[in-house]
């Protein structure tokens, strides 16, 4: 393209040499990564993976595609670009690891109105360690300059991950019985759902709130590979939830088989600080709250019952805060999920 060409279309809003830029700098940031079955490709049209390299006798992929929601607004608004990449992959991740699969790689899509190299940096730089801590690899990407579609400073994620497990080993709640013991693993806060309803409370908040409450909304979500993986290595879980949009009430009744429910203990663990602070401020009832919100749980883990106290010791000695959230029991005409 000569440089009369790049400049009318730079002057439309797409500059051809910073998404270059862009791309040789996530380059170099990836250039070091050497996972199995990871096939050097740069500058390709796509990511390529050898799945003979990892000797499994009978593989099952197990893919997730996620956004951040609204959270991402939120991001935007103040400026904080360099975390919001860790809940994106977080989100993906999690949704993989509830089937008892290994993350693999990830792939991430980036959009934007006008392509700041530093804010994308700031995200895709995010992504990188995200990805380093599930224990995938980020094996490439897209990022697109849409003039007109967003405002200058404003983008879009979205987060593509593929893991794999054998397919005996395939955690699908399918076992789960009356009597199984119900585990949380908590989350590091809000995650990245309910972003609308947490907007729209600080938007009419009089004084507005400090700027530690902002730390708190703007915590990544928690990556939970590093304690589930070596579970599924030591013991039988029947079945993971990933407690995201709908909560508790809508994401537990994904890993149950029919006619069976889960009991919720709801004394078993103190509502943290800021669901409290959404409750009060947005004079939200509880029944609200665990459709809307996780309230602390990240995570479930169904484990038959005289496995839990193993299980929760394992993950004491990896120093997981985790606790017994409730039990399965006969679901008969009741609700999915009862709170006691």
């Amino acid at each position: 393209m000569s440089e009369e060409q790049k400049a009318r279309y730079r002057q439309a809003g797409v500059d051809i040499d910073a998404g270059k830029a862009l791309a040789g700098r996530i380059e170099k940031m990836c250039a070091s990564e050497s996972a199995p079955g990871i096939l050097a490709n740069p500058g390709g049209f796509a990511a390529l993976f050898d799945l003979g390299a990892l000797h499994y006798e009978r593989p099952l992929l197990v893919s997730g595609c996620d956004g951040v929601g609204t959270k991402l607004q939120l991001a935007m608004e103040h400026s904080r670009h360099d975390q919001i990449g860790i809940d994106l992959v977080a989100m993906c991740v999690n949704d993989v690891l509830v089937y008892g699969a290994k993350p693999l790689f990830f792939l991430d899509y980036y959009a934007c109105g006008r392509l700041e190299p530093a804010i994308a940096e700031d995200v895709i730089s995010g992504i990188h360690d995200a990805c380093r801590q599930a224990g995938c690899t980020l094996v490439g990407g897209e990022t697109a300059e849409l003039p007109g579609m967003y405002a200058g400073g404003e983008y879009e994620l979205a987060g593509f991950c593929v893991g794999i497990v054998e397919k005996t080993r395939l955690v699908d709640g399918r076992d789960v019985a009356p009597g199984d013991a119900l585990l949380a693993l908590p989350s590091s806060g809000c995650h990245a759902n309910g972003y609308a309803l947490i907007r729209q409370i600080l938007a009419a908040a009089h004084p507005p709130e400090p700027a530690r409450r902002l730390e708190q909304l703007l915590t990544p979500t928690r990556i939970y590979t590093t304690p589930v993986l070596p579970l599924l290595e030591r013991f039988p879980i029947r079945a993971l939830a990933h407690i995201t949009g709908g909560g508790l009430q809508e994401n537990l009744p994904r890993t149950l088989p029919p006619g069976v429910a889960a009991r919720i203990d709801t004394s078993s663990w103190t509502l943290p600080e800021p669901f409290c602070w959404i409750r009060e401020k947005g004079e939200i009832s509880p029944e609200e709250m665990y459709r809307t919100f996780n309230c602390g749980v990240g995570m479930t883990l169904c484990v038959p019952d005289n496995s839990s106290g193993e299980v929760l010791a394992a993950l004491s000695a990896m120093g997981e805060a985790a606790w017994q959230l409730g039990e399965i029991v006969s679901r008969g005409r009741g609700p999915a999920v009862q709170y006691v």
